[in-house]
């Protein structure tokens, strides 16, 4: 049931892009003391969660979003801190626990794991996996971390790509089990997967209809039923911007947006570069593009929890290089405006419906 309980966040990939105004990419350094800052803001102005993913190309400043999160989570007092993802694949999933165990100590409770294969492939080739093996590396080394995240004592037989650990204990521990879960841009595979495992899902929902994402939802619920994991909670991630003038927002956030999508589309096959009339089709209430002020974004993210059920919605800020005030009002508006609307509508909601219950228990 929906309820007032739901987790609104941002996620970032700490993009180094070339600003419009300038034609300049900014740095890697200073992107990230950039992100830093947007974190602390995010927390003061009460948003829920802050998520940043794992890349290693020019464009994205984010190799090790641990150390990143570490350097949040020493100057945040509640905000919840996850990768988006970490790209299992072409890590050790010891080490991985490792950090995010580490991390934990520093910001009690408040550190998650969200596991993902990866959109980009260029860690494959830099750390020296074969990409053939995408799908059997991800689901191996998925294994591997839960069963640590479970038991202190690792006792794992070993694979094709992990050694066998002989009762070996895995250390920092926190005070209970991390969080966990999985990220997927709407893989069948993955969305069976982490249903069978119990696993929160998050779905990177890019471009499209908002409606398009239904049927693997009700796939996750489904299998969720069927293998005895009810009431699995459901994420979902989309390209948004905020300004206090909607159109405004909607001007600015194009040229990042192109950007990003014609970039992309040089490098796969199913993406073709993004026009301006492909661009206000996604910022439509039912697009999959949240641009625009606060009551407009509020809406359109309202309609998605709504249509699939979710639990939390993460609003990826920027999608490529925005300035860095620009993105400090963006989280501002998001946090003071966008969350209380969207959180007060649901506690409405979940209010009426328990008025519902006494008054249909009475007769």
């Amino acid at each position: 049931m929906l309820t007032m309980s739901i987790e609104l966040g941002i996620s970032t990939f700490g993009e180094t892009t070339p600003l419009e105004k300038t034609g300049h990419a900014i740095s890697h350094d200073q992107r990230i003391r950039d992100l830093v800052d947007e974190i602390v803001l995010a927390d003061k102005v009460g948003i829920d969660g802050f998520a940043i993913g794992e890349h290693h190309r020019k464009d994205f400043a984010v190799s090790a979003p641990e150390i990143v999160l570490a350097m949040a989570a020493s100057k945040t007092k509640q905000i919840h801190l996850s990768s988006a993802t970490t790209n299992l694949p072409t890590i050790d999933p010891i080490r991985v626990y490792e950090q995010y165990a580490t991390m934990d100590a520093i910001a009690p409770g408040r550190i998650e794991i969200m596991a993902g294969r990866g959109s980009f492939t260029e860690a494959f080739d830099l750390f020296g996996y074969n990409l053939e093996d995408y799908d059997d590396l991800f689901k191996e080394k998925l294994d591997m971390l839960v069963k640590i995240n479970q038991d202190e004592i690792l006792d794992w037989p070993g694979g094709k790509f992990t050694p066998k650990v002989d009762h070996k204990g895995i250390y920092p521990r926190p005070n209970k089990p991390l969080p966990i879960s999985l990220a997927t841009g709407g893989n069948i595979n993955s969305t069976i997967r982490a249903a069978e495992m119990g696993l929160p899902i998050v779905y990177a929902t890019i471009g499209g209809k908002i409606d398009s994402f239904k049927p693997l939802t009700q796939l996750y619920r489904a299998v969720g039923e069927k293998t005895g994991h009810k009431d699995l909670p459901i994420a979902a991630h989309a390209w948004g911007w905020l300004n206090q003038d909607k159109d405004k927002a909607i001007r600015d956030y194009f040229y990042p947006t192109k950007l990003l999508v014609d970039a992309i589309s040089k490098e796969r096959d199913h993406w073709n570069g993004m026009t301006y009339e492909q661009y206000l089709e996604g910022v439509k209430d039912d697009g999959g593009i949240f641009a625009g002020d606060s009551d407009t974004v509020a809406q359109k993210i309202i309609n998605m929890i709504e249509t699939l059920g979710l639990s939390r919605f993460y609003l990826h800020i920027p999608v490529a290089s925005m300035p860095h005030e620009d993105i400090l009002n963006a989280i501002r508006i998001y946090g003071t405006e966008v969350v209380p609307k969207v959180k007060k509508h649901f506690q409405e909601k979940d209010e009426k419906k328990k008025l519902f219950s006494i008054k249909w228990k009475k007769k």
